[in-house]
Protein backbone atom coordinates (compact mmCIF):
# COMPACT_ATOMS: atom_id res chain seq x y z
CA UNK A 1 0.00 0.00 0.00
CA UNK A 2 1.12 3.59 -1.03
CA UNK A 3 2.53 5.62 2.28
CA UNK A 4 -0.22 7.78 1.76
CA UNK A 5 -3.08 5.48 1.63
CA UNK A 6 -1.60 4.14 4.63
CA UNK A 7 -1.28 7.91 6.51
CA UNK A 8 -5.21 8.02 5.54
CA UNK A 9 -6.38 4.31 6.35
CA UNK A 10 -4.41 4.83 9.77
CA UNK A 11 -6.62 7.97 10.41
CA UNK A 12 -9.54 6.71 9.81
CA UNK A 13 -9.09 3.96 11.54
CA UNK A 14 -8.42 6.30 14.91
CA UNK A 15 -11.47 8.25 14.20
CA UNK A 16 -13.64 5.63 13.60
CA UNK A 17 -13.00 4.10 17.09
CA UNK A 18 -13.90 7.71 18.55
CA UNK A 19 -17.36 7.91 16.67
CA UNK A 20 -19.37 5.45 18.30
CA UNK A 21 -23.34 5.49 18.88
CA UNK A 22 -22.26 6.52 22.33
CA UNK A 23 -20.19 9.67 21.75
CA UNK A 24 -21.96 12.68 21.80
CA UNK A 25 -23.21 13.64 18.29
CA UNK A 26 -21.36 16.88 17.74
CA UNK A 27 -18.01 16.03 19.44
CA UNK A 28 -17.90 12.95 16.69
CA UNK A 29 -18.44 15.49 14.15
CA UNK A 30 -16.06 17.90 15.09
CA UNK A 31 -12.99 14.78 15.32
CA UNK A 32 -13.48 14.23 12.10
CA UNK A 33 -14.17 17.38 10.73
CA UNK A 34 -10.26 18.37 12.01
CA UNK A 35 -8.35 15.59 10.68
CA UNK A 36 -10.13 15.41 6.79
CA UNK A 37 -9.73 16.26 4.53
CA UNK A 38 -6.23 17.31 5.86
CA UNK A 39 -3.33 19.07 4.44
CA UNK A 40 -0.24 17.41 2.40
CA UNK A 41 0.05 15.34 5.46
CA UNK A 42 4.08 15.75 5.42
CA UNK A 43 4.58 15.04 9.03
CA UNK A 44 3.43 11.60 9.18
CA UNK A 45 4.28 10.49 5.19
CA UNK A 46 8.15 11.25 6.60
CA UNK A 47 7.59 9.22 9.80
CA UNK A 48 6.63 6.33 7.36
CA UNK A 49 9.54 7.25 4.83
CA UNK A 50 11.55 6.75 7.30
CA UNK A 51 10.37 3.64 8.64
CA UNK A 52 10.51 2.12 5.03
CA UNK A 53 14.02 3.27 5.10
CA UNK A 54 14.58 1.04 8.06
CA UNK A 55 12.81 -1.75 7.50
CA UNK A 56 9.48 -1.34 8.60
CA UNK A 57 9.41 -5.00 10.06
CA UNK A 58 6.26 -3.85 12.15
CA UNK A 59 3.96 -1.84 9.72
CA UNK A 60 1.42 -1.67 12.67
CA UNK A 61 3.48 0.16 14.77
CA UNK A 62 4.79 2.69 12.12
CA UNK A 63 1.16 3.31 10.99
CA UNK A 64 0.66 4.19 15.00
CA UNK A 65 3.25 6.15 14.98
CA UNK A 66 2.47 8.19 11.58
CA UNK A 67 -1.09 8.66 13.00
CA UNK A 68 -0.18 9.74 16.18
CA UNK A 69 2.07 12.44 14.17
CA UNK A 70 -0.83 13.91 12.67
CA UNK A 71 -3.36 13.22 15.14
CA UNK A 72 -1.11 15.87 17.29
CA UNK A 73 -0.63 18.22 14.61
CA UNK A 74 -4.09 18.28 14.31
CA UNK A 75 -5.06 19.13 17.55
CA UNK A 76 -2.50 21.69 17.12
CA UNK A 77 -4.11 23.38 14.98
CA UNK A 78 -7.37 22.94 16.21
CA UNK A 79 -5.72 24.85 19.60
CA UNK A 80 -3.47 27.16 17.46
CA UNK A 81 -6.67 28.88 15.50
CA UNK A 82 -8.51 29.66 19.01
CA UNK A 83 -10.08 33.13 19.45
CA UNK A 84 -7.39 32.97 22.66
CA UNK A 85 -4.52 32.13 20.63
CA UNK A 86 -4.65 33.36 16.36
CA UNK A 87 -8.33 33.70 16.66
CA UNK A 88 -8.42 32.43 12.96
CA UNK A 89 -12.02 31.69 11.12
CA UNK A 90 -10.04 29.61 8.29
CA UNK A 91 -8.20 27.15 8.25
CA UNK A 92 -7.00 25.22 5.31
CA UNK A 93 -9.52 27.13 2.76
CA UNK A 94 -12.81 26.08 5.30
CA UNK A 95 -14.25 27.49 8.39
CA UNK A 96 -11.57 26.53 11.33
CA UNK A 97 -13.26 23.82 13.86
CA UNK A 98 -14.14 26.78 16.59
CA UNK A 99 -15.87 28.97 13.84
CA UNK A 100 -17.90 25.52 12.92
CA UNK A 101 -18.69 24.08 16.23
CA UNK A 102 -18.16 26.58 18.75
CA UNK A 103 -15.36 27.49 21.07
CA UNK A 104 -16.19 24.45 24.00
CA UNK A 105 -16.07 21.89 21.39
CA UNK A 106 -13.00 22.37 19.78
CA UNK A 107 -11.02 23.09 22.88
CA UNK A 108 -12.85 19.40 23.26
CA UNK A 109 -11.68 17.81 20.40
CA UNK A 110 -8.27 19.32 20.45
CA UNK A 111 -7.75 17.49 23.47
CA UNK A 112 -9.75 14.54 22.61
CA UNK A 113 -7.47 14.26 19.48
CA UNK A 114 -4.41 14.39 21.69
CA UNK A 115 -5.65 10.80 23.85
CA UNK A 116 -6.51 9.32 20.80
CA UNK A 117 -2.78 9.30 19.38
CA UNK A 118 -1.83 7.47 22.31
CA UNK A 119 -4.36 5.39 22.35
CA UNK A 120 -3.36 4.31 18.68
CA UNK A 121 -0.01 3.54 19.51
CA UNK A 122 -0.64 1.58 23.33
CA UNK A 123 -3.06 -0.72 20.93
CA UNK A 124 -0.46 -0.87 18.53
CA UNK A 125 1.87 -1.90 21.07
CA UNK A 126 1.11 -5.09 21.60
CA UNK A 127 2.71 -5.97 18.39
CA UNK A 128 6.25 -4.99 19.61
CA UNK A 129 5.58 -3.82 23.11
CA UNK A 130 9.50 -3.56 23.51
CA UNK A 131 9.33 -0.71 21.55
CA UNK A 132 6.20 0.86 22.85
CA UNK A 133 8.11 2.98 25.93
CA UNK A 134 10.63 5.05 23.25
CA UNK A 135 8.20 5.50 20.65
CA UNK A 136 5.56 6.95 23.26
CA UNK A 137 8.33 9.13 24.55
CA UNK A 138 10.10 10.49 21.11
CA UNK A 139 6.45 11.65 20.21
CA UNK A 140 5.35 12.84 23.91
CA UNK A 141 9.21 15.50 23.45
CA UNK A 142 7.52 16.85 20.34
CA UNK A 143 4.56 18.16 21.69
CA UNK A 144 4.75 18.71 25.44
CA UNK A 145 7.87 21.13 27.06
CA UNK A 146 9.64 22.05 27.53
CA UNK A 147 10.64 21.43 23.31
CA UNK A 148 7.72 20.52 22.41
CA UNK A 149 5.13 22.52 20.53
CA UNK A 150 2.60 23.59 23.35
CA UNK A 151 6.01 25.06 24.43
CA UNK A 152 6.41 26.69 20.77
CA UNK A 153 2.76 28.05 21.50
CA UNK A 154 3.88 29.34 24.96
CA UNK A 155 6.97 31.44 23.77
CA UNK A 156 4.59 33.60 21.89
CA UNK A 157 3.21 35.03 25.64
CA UNK A 158 6.73 36.03 26.44
CA UNK A 159 8.37 38.85 25.45
CA UNK A 160 10.99 39.05 22.84
CA UNK A 161 11.20 34.91 22.73
CA UNK A 162 14.33 33.77 20.76
CA UNK A 163 13.87 32.96 16.93
CA UNK A 164 15.62 29.95 17.06
CA UNK A 165 14.35 28.06 19.58
CA UNK A 166 10.59 29.39 19.30
CA UNK A 167 10.75 27.64 15.92
CA UNK A 168 12.67 24.88 16.93
CA UNK A 169 9.54 24.47 19.61
CA UNK A 170 6.71 25.66 17.76
CA UNK A 171 7.59 23.55 14.35
CA UNK A 172 11.20 21.37 14.32
CA UNK A 173 9.71 19.33 17.42
CA UNK A 174 6.95 17.41 15.84
CA UNK A 175 9.27 17.11 12.39
CA UNK A 176 11.72 15.37 15.20
CA UNK A 177 8.81 12.84 16.25
CA UNK A 178 7.90 12.45 13.31
CA UNK A 179 11.77 10.83 11.73
CA UNK A 180 12.97 9.68 15.02
CA UNK A 181 9.41 7.88 15.31
CA UNK A 182 9.32 6.65 12.36
CA UNK A 183 12.94 4.86 13.52
CA UNK A 184 11.97 3.38 16.30
CA UNK A 185 8.34 2.04 14.97
CA UNK A 186 11.44 0.20 12.94
CA UNK A 187 13.25 -0.95 15.91
CA UNK A 188 15.94 1.14 14.39
CA UNK A 189 18.59 3.70 16.31
CA UNK A 190 16.47 7.25 15.65
CA UNK A 191 19.72 9.28 16.77
CA UNK A 192 20.67 9.61 13.40
CA UNK A 193 17.57 10.76 12.10
CA UNK A 194 17.11 13.54 14.41
CA UNK A 195 19.22 16.24 12.21
CA UNK A 196 16.89 15.70 9.51
CA UNK A 197 13.49 16.47 11.50
CA UNK A 198 15.01 19.83 12.97
CA UNK A 199 16.39 20.93 9.52
CA UNK A 200 12.96 19.98 7.43
CA UNK A 201 10.88 21.50 10.40
CA UNK A 202 13.09 24.85 10.38
CA UNK A 203 12.51 24.76 7.02
CA UNK A 204 8.89 24.56 7.37
CA UNK A 205 8.63 27.41 9.71
CA UNK A 206 10.38 29.93 7.59
CA UNK A 207 7.98 28.63 4.75
CA UNK A 208 5.05 29.27 6.29
CA UNK A 209 6.41 32.65 7.68
CA UNK A 210 7.21 33.52 3.88
CA UNK A 211 3.66 32.81 3.04
CA UNK A 212 2.49 35.11 5.96
CA UNK A 213 4.42 37.63 5.24
CA UNK A 214 3.55 37.73 1.83
CA UNK A 215 0.13 37.17 2.28
CA UNK A 216 -0.33 34.17 -0.16
CA UNK A 217 -3.49 32.64 -1.32
CA UNK A 218 -1.59 29.63 -0.46
CA UNK A 219 -2.01 29.64 2.83
CA UNK A 220 -5.61 28.51 3.20
CA UNK A 221 -5.78 30.16 6.82
CA UNK A 222 -5.44 33.89 7.27
CA UNK A 223 -2.30 36.01 6.72
CA UNK A 224 -0.21 38.59 7.87
CA UNK A 225 -1.16 37.24 11.46
CA UNK A 226 3.03 37.48 12.95
CA UNK A 227 3.19 41.26 11.88
CA UNK A 228 -0.45 42.30 13.27
CA UNK A 229 0.91 39.99 16.84
CA UNK A 230 3.56 40.89 16.69
CA UNK A 231 5.59 37.59 16.52
CA UNK A 232 8.82 36.99 16.16
CA UNK A 233 9.64 35.34 12.40
CA UNK A 234 12.40 35.17 10.09
CA UNK A 235 11.10 37.84 7.84
CA UNK A 236 11.15 39.73 10.43
CA UNK A 237 15.08 39.33 11.03
CA UNK A 238 16.02 38.45 8.00
CA UNK A 239 13.75 40.22 5.16
CA UNK A 240 12.13 38.53 2.46
CA UNK A 241 14.90 37.49 0.35
CA UNK A 242 16.84 36.90 3.27
CA UNK A 243 14.07 34.15 4.30
CA UNK A 244 13.88 32.58 0.89
CA UNK A 245 18.01 31.90 1.07
CA UNK A 246 17.68 30.22 4.25
CA UNK A 247 14.53 28.42 3.40
CA UNK A 248 17.04 27.38 -0.11
CA UNK A 249 19.94 26.42 2.23
CA UNK A 250 17.75 24.80 4.94
CA UNK A 251 16.55 22.18 2.78
CA UNK A 252 19.76 21.98 1.17
CA UNK A 253 20.93 20.74 4.87
CA UNK A 254 17.93 18.40 4.82
CA UNK A 255 19.25 16.76 1.88
CA UNK A 256 22.38 16.16 2.92
CA UNK A 257 21.27 14.87 6.52
CA UNK A 258 19.65 11.79 5.43
CA UNK A 259 21.63 9.27 7.14
CA UNK A 260 23.26 6.28 5.35
CA UNK A 261 20.53 3.41 4.66
CA UNK A 262 19.16 1.60 1.86
CA UNK A 263 16.75 3.12 1.04
CA UNK A 264 18.67 6.55 1.46
CA UNK A 265 18.60 7.91 -2.28
CA UNK A 266 14.61 7.62 -2.51
CA UNK A 267 14.37 9.58 1.05
CA UNK A 268 16.39 12.72 -0.66
CA UNK A 269 14.62 12.27 -3.51
CA UNK A 270 11.27 12.73 -1.22
CA UNK A 271 13.01 15.72 0.83
CA UNK A 272 13.45 17.37 -2.21
CA UNK A 273 10.40 16.83 -3.89
CA UNK A 274 8.71 18.13 -0.74
CA UNK A 275 10.80 21.66 -0.41
CA UNK A 276 9.96 22.41 -3.94
CA UNK A 277 6.31 23.04 -2.65
CA UNK A 278 7.90 25.00 0.33
CA UNK A 279 8.35 28.45 -0.79
CA UNK A 280 5.49 30.78 -1.97
CA UNK A 281 5.12 30.51 -5.51
CA UNK A 282 5.18 34.11 -6.51
CA UNK A 283 8.22 34.32 -4.44
CA UNK A 284 9.68 31.91 -5.82
CA UNK A 285 9.07 33.22 -9.17
CA UNK A 286 10.63 36.82 -8.89
CA UNK A 287 13.81 34.99 -7.09
CA UNK A 288 14.36 32.94 -10.59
Amino acid sequence: MALASRVEAALQAAIDRADTPETPPLLAKALRYAVFPGGARVRPMLCLAVAHACGDDQPAMSDAAAAAVELMHCASLVHDDLPCFDNAATRRGKPSVHTMYGEPLALLAGDALIVMAFEGLAAAGASAPLRLPALASAIARGVSAPHGIVAGQAWESEQNPPLELYHQAKTGALFVAATMSGALAAGADAGPWRALGETLGSAYQVADDLLDAVQSGECGKPVGQDALLQRPSAVAELGLKGALARLNGLVEQAVDSVPPCEGAQEMRALVRLTATRLAPKQLARSAA
